[in-house]
């Protein structure tokens, strides 16, 4: 059964969840790719502090369409997450995220950001871009527009039962460990081998 997930979020919400867990996220989530940390890694923006502290970062590179005098979002499929890797340890400290949403896991730094900040990497359930863009209920803002275009900006969204899995925890737990090379705990590896 799924996890109902509020967003804004405490970390000590965070820290209940595990490996493994799935989630519904309903509340406000920011979009950010590649040029979209780069840029919030070495300067800061306090819009998008205001607009993420508590919530979801997802990596997405959505398709939008005007839609009178707003966006909709026509896909939200996600991106690959280890391109965002060198700023997004940054970021979470930064901005107070909560949680990251993407694809294909993500590397020590963050799996480490995660445990300090309190904070969950989650991959999205049910895949299709269509499909999870029906579970974007309003666009709330775009910051950024001008500077990184409509792919890389930053789409803050109001969501509505997003499916998700837990991926990587607050607690150092990852199914992305052995393929990414983290060498950390696993949710997969053998708790009696952990030094018992």
């Amino acid at each position: 059964m799924a996890i109902d997930v509020e967003l804004p979020v405490t970390a000590e919400r965070i820290r209940t969840l595990r490996v493994g867990d799935e989630v519904l996220l309903s509340g406000r989530i920011v979009t950010a790719r590649e040029a979209a940390h780069r840029r919030l890694a070495v300067r800061f923006e306090p819009r998008v502090r205001a607009a993420l502290e508590g919530r979801f970062v997802y990596h997405c590179g959505p398709v939008v369409a005007p839609d009178g005098q707003g966006w909709r979002f026509v896909a939200a499929g996600p991106s690959a997450s280890f391109r965002v890797e060198p700023w997004q340890a940054e970021v979470i400290a930064r901005y107070g995220v909560r949680g990251v949403v993407g694809k294909g896991g993500m590397g020590a730094a963050t799996l480490g950001a995660l445990r300090e900040h309190g904070a969950v990497y989650l991959h999205p359930a049910g895949g299709l871009a269509v499909t999870l863009a029906r579970r974007v209920t309003r666009v709330v803002a775009v910051h950024l527009l001008d500077e990184l275009g409509v792919t890389d900006a930053v789409w803050e969204i109001e969501v509505e039962g997003f499916p998700a899995v837990v991926t990587m925890d607050a607690h150092g737990g990852t199914l992305h460990g052995p393929a990414a090379g983290l060498g950390g705990p696993s949710a997969t590896a053998d708790p009696s081998a952990a030094g018992a």
